[in-house]
């Protein structure tokens, strides 16, 4: 019954949402200081890119990657993995009790919804990039009963 009604709060939450993103009204900075409450950070190292914010006393340290990168493969053909690491932003400590979803919407507009798994405290989703341009990607988490909303871009 938890997971009908958390689905149904995403479903209800993104459709709610002014266009596919409303990135634009957000409160952005490609630098910034990430213990402010609603900064946000992101950039690209190695392959990877980052995106971290903070959302609610919770910093979210998201990492984008190609799954050929990591020198791995995924049974679905599924070609990038998201991850994403939970710290409560005033202790510093990791959370690892976290449970959400994954929204990813391609360049076209289709989109691919993915249940995140916790891998000893780090919650993580493979998804299939196979368009060239900008993925928005829309993450709802929940921590101690309370739901917390992320979105960013992904260039690709």
């Amino acid at each position: 019954m938890k997971l009908k009604s958390f689905l149904l709060v995403l479903v209800l939450l993104l459709a709610l949402s002014p266009g596919p993103f409303a990135l634009a009204a957000t409160n952005h900075q490609t630098q910034g200081d990430i213990s402010r409450p609603g900064s946000m950070e992101h950039g690209q190292t190695g392959g990877t890119f980052t995106h971290q914010e903070v959302v609610e006393g919770v910093q979210a340290e998201f990492q984008v990657m190609t799954l050929a990168s990591m020198n791995m493969t995924d049974p679905q053909g599924k070609t990038h993995h998201i991850m994403v690491k939970l710290v409560d932003n005033s202790s510093r400590q990791q959370i690892g009790n976290a449970v959400g979803k994954i929204k990813v919407i391609s360049p076209t507009g289709k989109e691919q919804v993915e249940s995140l798994q916790n891998y000893s405290g780090i919650l993580a989703a493979n998804f299939t990039f196979d368009e060239k341009g900008e993925y928005g990607v829309i993450c709802l988490f929940k921590v101690n009963g309370k739901k917390r909303l992320v979105k960013f871009w992904y260039p690709h």
